[in-house]
């Protein structure tokens, strides 16, 4: 009968955080994130004082919205009744991050972009969906988001995937070689979100085996996340 050998005994590591660098030259631009990138860098010279990023999870909206935060010093709020957004508005810019996923008050909205409009302050807010599919009810909030402007981060493609993936293994200090890169972006799912996951995954995996992180673990997580999405 074959010996088998024993698995190395893996050594959970310790839950740390690793915050991602936020400022405007740790941005990776490309054409699916260029036009919301512009928005931001003309700040304050808008067109409209209301400015609305939408993409899915993991597509850079947050990073756009702390970069620009820092720049226009805004306050974040939320607009909900008892919150002092609209006062806030009025002072100087706000910020509102994940609109639609977060929830808000349409009155309490529409008085907030009113406010920014007679302070002539600016408002950003951020959402994985248009404002159009918000379900907002109150005729004249549906008025006030059209007149806003609009930009819709797309969908990643290679090269934005392979800089992303750069740039997460970079904010937790580490260094993968660009064939790895190639590979695993050749093997990925097309999303932000699962760059990340896939990112997070090898660090944790590597650390609990003391390995480095290689082509053989980038496929073992890969095929593991495959198996659960088909699950």
């Amino acid at each position: 009968m074959k010996a088998t050998r024993a698995a190395k005994p893996e050594q959970l590591p310790l839950d740390l955080r690793h915050d991602a660098a936020t400022g405007r030259d740790d941005l990776v631009i490309s054409d699916p994130v260029s036009a919301a990138a512009s928005i931001i860098d003309r700040w304050p010279d808008w067109a409209s004082p209301v400015v609305i990023i939408t993409g899915p999870e993991g597509s850079g909206k947050s990073h756009l919205a702390q970069v620009w935060r820092r720049k226009s010093g805004a306050k974040a709020v939320r607009p909900v009744a008892g919150s002092g957004a609209v006062e806030a508005a009025g002072e100087g810019p706000v910020l509102i991050e994940d609109a639609d996923r977060d929830g808000f008050d349409e009155t309490e909205l529409f008085h907030l972009i009113n406010a920014v409009r007679s302070a002539g302050t600016s408002l950003l807010i951020t959402a994985r969906i248009w404002p159009l599919a918000w379900g907002v009810k109150l005729p004249d909030l549906v008025s006030r988001l059209k007149a806003a402007t609009t930009v819709e981060i797309g969908a990643p493609d290679d090269m934005l995937l392979s800089q992303i993936l750069v740039k997460l293994f970079a904010d937790r200090q580490l260094q993968v070689d660009d064939k790895l890169i190639a590979y695993i972006v050749s093997r990925m799912e097309r999303s932000l979100a699962a760059a990340q996951t896939i990112v997070e995954r090898l660090d944790t995996l590597a650390l609990s085996r003391g390995t480095r992180i290689s082509r053989a673990l980038a496929a073992e997580v890969m095929g593991a996340l495959s198996e659960r999405e088909d699950d």
